[in-house]
């Protein structure tokens, strides 16, 4: 009994001296319980982390280190040759997925917010966020409720036979274009995408729905992890759909800029030919804002100076530029004839003309008038 007794006090004094040094250990911060904001944080798909998503985040300039902003509002037509990557495959293929089911994916998955499509006002705010459920109901997208899905964070999962991969045939993105004072530099980056269904209408022809908005900075990590072949001569996977944007190898044509009014290019040019030339005008602006800015140096001015000298040079003479292989007709017409009446100068004879026979001095014969000077009278 007395052993038992002992046992029972050593266990008591045990306790009591553990008990503080678990809440000395609490208190200091060393051990803390995970909040509900950190499970938040790191419910996310399988693969992408926190360290990834804080990697990818970029924060937008500060306004005081902006010369020039302008956001541009283009449309990526996949039948194009060089959007493709974004349409291919069109089925699941060895892990491979197109940019639609790596954007719609996320979305339903509640990894990474969506926010309506305001034509022209978009807000990425909580106040405009999509109600998933609600969006997939009004473009008859079947689902069904994921795995660990709640109210207060609602998780779904689309079928591979139920995902619009051949309705969606159109993206928008919003583009920015700031050129930053630090580094005296344009720099293109990517702000927006939204996936555009086209179905046919009720009268006929084909109709167009945006579908939603996802920011590119959230949706980032799921593209890093996706590669594409950008051609049908290298099949190798080199590129993700990330570098894909970042690279700017995607062709668009401007449909909308930022404007008071928040018109649209076919509203404020509605003759095609107009607003293709407005296109164009806006792009080339864009693209060489930042070469005028340039102040080249001495030598570069001299030798850019000289070259064109050369170039003036040899348009005056008939020609070519340096460089450049094109020649007119009027030129090969003048070079013909240049030829022709060349030969017609070379094979003509030329007129006999008399020669003088220049008489020797010491010739025997020589009929010459001597001098008289030294003659004697």
């Amino acid at each position: 009994m007395e052993m038992i007794n002992l046992k029972k006090i050593v266990l008591i004094m045990t306790v009591a001296v553990a008990v503080p040094v678990i809440a000395q250990v609490e208190n200091s911060g060393t051990i803390r319980r995970r909040s509900e904001s950190d499970k938040k944080k790191t419910e996310r798909t399988v693969g992408v982390t926190d360290r990834m998503q804080a990697f990818y985040e970029k924060k937008a300039p500060h306004d005081a280190d902006l010369a020039y902003m302008r956001e541009i509002y283009r449309e990526l037509d996949l039948k194009k040759p060089e959007n493709a990557p974004l349409y291919y495959p069109e089925d699941l293929i060895d892990g491979r997925e197109n940019l639609l089911r790596v954007v719609l994916g996320a979305v339903v998955s509640g990894s990474i917010p969506a926010y309506e499509y305001l034509d022209g006002r978009e807000i990425f705010t909580d106040q405009y966020k999509v109600n998933v459920g609600e969006m997939l109901d009004r473009f008859g997208i079947y689902y069904t409720q994921a795995k660990g899905s709640t109210s207060k964070n609602p998780k779904y999962q689309i079928e591979e036979a139920d995902m619009p991969t051949d309705q969606v045939l159109n993206y928008y993105i919003i583009e920015k274009w700031e050129f930053d004072r630090r580094s005296n530099r344009m720099k293109t980056r990517v702000e927006a995408i939204c996936p555009v269904l086209t179905r046919n209408g009720d009268f006929g022809g084909d109709t167009k729905y945006p579908m939603f908005w996802v920011k590119y900075d959230a949706v980032r990590p799921f593209l890093a992890r996706q590669y594409v072949f950008v051609s049908d001569d290298n099949n190798m996977p080199q590129y993700s759909l990330d570098d894909y944007f970042n690279l700017g190898m995607y062709s668009g044509d401007i449909y909308k800029t930022r404007n008071l009014r928040n018109l649209s290019m076919a509203q404020m040019f509605p003759d095609e030919d107009v607003r293709k030339q407005a296109q164009d005008s806006i792009d080339k602006r864009l693209r060489s804002y930042g070469k005028n800015l340039w102040v080249p140096t001495r030598e570069e001015y001299l030798a850019q100076k000289e070259k064109e000298l050369k170039d003036s040079q040899a348009i005056a003479y008939g020609d070519s530029i340096p460089g450049k292989t094109v020649v007119s007709e009027t030129s090969a017409i003048a070079k013909k004839t240049n030829v022709r009446s060349r030969k017609r100068t070379s094979t003509a004879k030329k007129p006999k003309t008399s020669k003088v026979k220049k008489s020797s001095s010491n010739a025997p014969n020589s009929s010459a008038t001597k001098s008289v000077r030294r003659r004697r009278r």
